[in-house]
């Protein structure tokens, strides 16, 4: 095999993602695709037998999301890392500032093309532990927690990330704003589009109930009501009516209705 060649692994828990990342990198030419995986944790156990010379990593996975890998593979062992992600530019330019490759999705050849030529311009020269250091930096950044207290957990074994994402992206008119989940009231469904009530303000997202739904921790976001899901902490009381239905009166004011078919949701509140 010609030392041109770059060894890829994919790691992104949607097949979809996947295959037309496969697709994309194979159209570029130069590139040996190794393995794809599913979660983290297979990409640790991967990148630890295959050696690979990059690893492209969704940030926001279920378990040990692409954050949290970073911080688990030793310096020995790190790959080139290209992050795959929907963050605005903000978070971009920490990728940028800290070295660190990056494609946005929906991903465009012509940028995952320039990220293959840093991978090559880096190959061979690129001071590992000088590198995870770099990568730490990033995703201290993203993480708000210091490089230093990262590594203290990654000592003790833990791997200090959640497969709940901290700030959910709305897309509205070119432009995401990230809305910090703990700050999100309640939410309700209007046709196709969602409605996250936040601070004071309604932000409007083209997405299904079910996929924002999974996007939450069901131990703070709970669905009360076919169109409603409705944060916890946000809960002031529960007002019961003759006809089995209850109310859930929030910090602010707002009353919610909690519809029979969800009653049982009452026990998370007790």
């Amino acid at each position: 095999m010609s030392s041109d060649i770059l060894k890829v692994i994919i790691v992104d828990d949607e097949p979809l993602a996947r295959r037309g990342l496969r697709l994309r990198l194979e159209n570029l030419g130069g590139i040996e695709v190794v393995a794809e995986c599913g979660n983290g944790r297979e990409a640790r156990e991967q990148i630890l037998a295959l050696k690979p010379d990059v690893a492209f990593l969704d940030i926001q996975m279920p378990g040990v999301s692409g954050l949290d890998l970073v911080q688990l593979l030793p310096a020995d062992d790190m790959p080139q890392i290209v992050f795959v992600t929907a963050y605005d530019q903000y978070a971009v330019e920490a990728f940028e500032v800290n070295a660190v490759d990056y494609v946005l999705k929906p991903i465009e050849e012509d940028r995952l093309a320039m990220a293959l030529q840093r991978v090559r311009e880096k190959r061979g020269s690129e001071n590992l532990v000088a590198q995870r250091e770099q990568l730490l930096e990033a995703v201290a950044d993203l993480t708000h927690e210091s490089p230093e207290a990262l590594e203290e957990k990654l000592a003790a074994g833990e791997l200090g990330g959640s497969r709940y994402p901290e700030k959910i992206a709305i897309k509205d008119s070119g432009k995401i704003t990230l809305v910090p989940a703990r700050d999100i009231d309640w939410i309700d469904a209007a046709g196709d589009y969602m409605c996250v009530h936040a601070n004071g303000e309604t932000h409007v997202m083209r997405i299904t109930m079910k996929e924002l739904e999974q996007q939450l921790d069901p131990k703070v976001f709970q669905r009360i009501h076919r169109s409603t899901i409705v944060n916890l902490k946000r809960v002031r009381e529960i007002c019961a009516h003759i006809n089995g239905e209850y109310h859930l009166v929030l910090n602010n004011g707002e009353r919610l209705k909690m519809s029979r078919s969800y009653k049982t949701k009452v026990q998370h509140f007790i």
